[in-house]
């Protein structure tokens, strides 16, 4: 209470709140944070991953709402670079739950928005034989989507087979390290 009253009078017993100084150093903004929206898991099941690059991606504005809601799916997607630029096939984006009347449609093709570098780097990388570019998580990072790419190479089945081994073995040994641990 600031002060009190007495016969109409303010006393003089006011007591003032002193604010701390504000800082003139700017406040740290975490644009580093990655928040992973959706993940292509069968990519890294059926395609040897050789180098990864971050894309951005051309995009309405309900596809980014749907994207901030989780409503996507990576899995038959590819990436193809056609004239000098790379477009994401079959991505699909669900609609944004309060979209209303400006709804856009899922399964457009989407342009890929990379480096010159990174660009001429993939065209020279896919004209070798077997080589192709997958994309394999999308996520939020500062406020912007990204798409994570790989440049991968298809698997054999006898190399699925042995992943499938090696996961099998993994989760033996973490079951029975978890065993023991009891």
């Amino acid at each position: 209470m600031p002060g009190h009253w007495q016969g109409g009078v303010l006393s003089k017993t006011t007591s003032y709140r002193v604010r701390p100084a504000r800082s003139s150093a700017p406040t740290p903004k975490h644009n580093d944070a990655r928040v992973v929206v959706a993940e292509n898991r069968k990519a890294r099941f059926d395609y040897l991953l050789l180098d990864t690059f971050e894309a951005g991606i051309v995009l309405l504005g309900t596809e980014v709402k749907a994207i901030r809601e989780a409503v996507v799916n990576l899995r038959d997607s590819y990436v193809r670079i056609e004239g000098g630029e790379a477009f994401l096939f079959k991505l699909h984006i669900g609609q944004y739950s309060h979209s209303g009347s400006s709804a856009h449609d899922p399964g457009r093709t989407r342009k890929l928005l990379l480096n010159r570098s990174e660009l001429r780097k993939l065209i020279g990388k896919t004209a070798e034989k077997g080589l192709t570019v997958v994309p394999t998580r999308m996520y939020l990072k500062g406020g912007r989507v990204k798409v994570e790419i790989a440049l991968a190479k298809g698997k054999k089945a006898h190399d699925k087979r042995e992943t499938m081994k090696k996961r099998d073995a993994d989760r033996e040994t973490r079951a029975a390290v978890k065993e023991r641990v009891r």
